[in-house]
């Protein structure tokens, strides 16, 4: 008999004890190899005064295992609780998110009856990081972090991912037709990669308004989709909608060194307890689990199985229909008719066979080479509300720096100085980009340290600087609106 695989499991809050009990039967029903540590996280340890949701007895379970496989759980409103999801994905290392979108039509209602696609999320960077700072009384920002690496890393990993599951094309999903450097960056990154895997995969790129737009009304056009993190999320949803039931989803959150699988729906805290939660999305997390520790053919018994049960009829409430189903089940009478079809194909749907592409080739990324960096200008954000145009203010900027020029003052990222088409004047927050004298004129540090002492001895309030840099000559910064 093969070893056991190690994995930590959460039974989590709500719904979540039920359907990962009846989980848990399942995978045993199928031989799954499994040596089993459970912990407690979620809704209990936050209220034990515990901001993160997990204890450190409970970190050393999941870095011994390196495999998470955790039930939905509550994060208590306000009291300034943090997402335990966001908290294990950054602590592991969990760079790639993954969420299979099928539908399974004519058995579970959905308008896209060939719907089959994945969605592939990068997990640590983009708005997510959490980097947050009210800057002024009607202002508060949001940094939105890219990296080389981190583009590269899940870029490659989603053309990995199709290359060994048999997908013949990735989409990418961006918005650099106005986030030109960040974005810009994924979607450059994207194309370099694609030439490696040219031609046995076609790729495309989209902007993320028409790309969601798609996967509500076309989603079959779609193999596997990469993009970045809080542009996954939202259209990860949209697909699992639009699929027929968010309650059949599963994902995996992959890591270098580790990985955590769940369901994508909640803990449904007003059905728990009664027995009638429907276990599939769960269930189907496993799968992905299983095939994670290569144990495929357990895998393919128990989605089979589950295929099947599908086929005769019998569902749990959320997606019964009179139509097609034959018998509304409970959640373990559900899970025992999943038992009862293990080692049986199913006979409507295509019986799913894993790892016939190889394994997946974790991506090796390194930083990019050093580029020649020369400093600018900078960019100073000022919480000014003084009196007058804002001429006024351009003005007095203008008679504090000797050796840098001010170039332009803008607010909100729209031009309002000099000979801006736009005059508003209705704000409090304003970035007042300083450049060399001249063009021959070197930009030195101690020229930004001698502006911004010169303009705290004015008295006006400084919220943030930038400095702005080109890399091998290349701008690293962009102009306002209207510039």
């Amino acid at each position: 008999m093969a070893a056991k695989s190690p994995i930590t499991v959460a039974h989590g809050d709500g719904i979540g004890p039920e359907i990962m009990d009846a989980v848990l039967k399942i995978l045993d029903a199928a031989g799954a190899q499994l040596a089993i540590e459970t912990i407690e996280i979620g809704e209990k340890v936050y209220k034990k005064g515990v901001p993160s949701g997990i204890e450190d007895k409970s970190w050393e379970s999941l870095r011994r295992t390196k495999c998470f496989f955790k039930a939905p759980i509550t994060t208590p409103q306000g009291g300034g609780f943090k997402s335990l999801n966001v908290t294990v994905r950054k602590s592991l290392a969990l760079f790639a998110n993954v969420r299979p979108c099928v539908s399974y039509h004519p058995y579970v209602r959905t308008t896209q009856p060939s719907m089959n696609m994945v969605i592939v999320r990068e997990n640590e960077e983009d708005l997510y990081a959490g980097i947050e700072h009210q800057q002024t009384d009607n202002v508060v920002q949001c940094l939105k972090l890219i990296s080389h690496t981190g583009s590269e890393r899940i870029i490659r990993y989603a053309f990995e991912y199709a290359r060994a599951n048999g997908r013949k094309k990735v989409t990418c999903i961006s918005k650099d037709n106005i986030m030109k450097l960040t974005d810009g960056l994924f979607h450059k990154i994207f194309d370099k990669v694609a030439k490696e895997y040219a031609p046995a995969i076609e790729t495309n790129h989209l902007i993320v308004d028409i790309g969601a737009a798609k996967i509500a009304a076309a989603p079959h056009i779609f193999d596997v989709v990469v993009t970045e993190n809080l542009y996954g999320d939202i259209i990860s949803d949209i697909a699992a909608e639009v699929a027929g039931s968010v309650g059949l989803c599963g994902s995996s959150n992959i890591g270098l060194n580790g990985a955590m699988f769940e369901a994508i729906h909640g803990s449904a805290p007003d059905i728990a307890g009664k027995g009638i939660a429907n276990p599939s999305g769960l269930l189907n997390a496993a799968v992905m689990m299983l095939q994670h520790l290569h144990q495929e053919k357990v895998a393919e018994n128990i989605h089979n199985a589950w295929l099947r049960t599908i086929e005769d009829g019998i569902h749990t409430g959320d997606i019964f229909n009179p139509q097609v189903s034959a018998r509304r089940a409970n959640t373990k009478e559900f899970a025992d008719a999943v038992i009862e079809r293990l080692n049986h194909a199913p006979r409507f749907f295509k019986p799913v066979v894993f790892g016939e592409g190889g394994t997946i080739k974790m991506p090796e990324v390194s930083l990019p080479a050093p580029a020649t960096k020369k400093l600018e200008g900078v960019d100073i954000f000022l919480h000014w509300r003084g009196q007058g145009a804002v001429e006024v203010l351009a003005g007095q900027l203008k008679s504090l720096s000797n050796s840098l020029k001010l170039s332009s003052i803008d607010s909100r990222g729209l031009l309002v100085w000099p000979d801006a088409a736009s005059k508003t004047e209705a704000g409090d927050h304003w970035r007042c980009r300083f450049t060399a004298a001249n063009d021959t004129a070197p930009v030195t540090q101690e020229q930004i340290i001698h502006l911004l002492q010169s303009i705290s001895k004015a008295g006006l309030d400084c919220v943030k600087t930038e400095n702005l840099y080109s890399f091998d000559g290349v701008r690293g910064f962009t102009v306002a609106q209207g510039q």
